[in-house]
């Protein structure tokens, strides 16, 4: 890496653990490369009862190390996700398809 490239992804993780409510949409989606996974962890380290962070996966926590690479990272990541945390679990109909089924229930009419 570059010394200039090292110098924004230092810019870049230092305004990321300074905001306030910091949100995570569809992790585990795809999974993180290795150099990707250390980065989240690390930002949520450097973020550890000191911001807010909001995240949210279709994926049990007992998957979550198909996305991160490792049961030791994963383990090290959700001990610092569950500390001081509430836990939302929805399960129902999916809200994009609901309003697609809407949509092709209108244009039938």
């Amino acid at each position: 890496m570059e010394a200039r490239d090292e110098r924004r992804l230092l810019r870049l993780q230092k305004q990321q653990a300074a905001v306030k409510l910091l949100i995570i949409n569809e992790l585990g989606f795809v999974p993180l490369s290795k150099t990707g996974a250390e980065l989240l962890f690390e930002l949520i380290s450097q973020r550890y009862e000191r911001g807010s962070t909001m995240i949210t996966s279709n994926l049990p926590f007992d998957e979550w190390t198909e996305t991160f690479g490792t049961e030791r990272l994963t383990g090290a990541l959700l001990d610092r996700l569950t500390h001081h945390v509430n836990i939302l679990e929805m399960n129902g109909d999916s809200y994009r398809l609901g309003q697609s089924r809407a949509r092709k229930a209108q244009a039938r009419t």
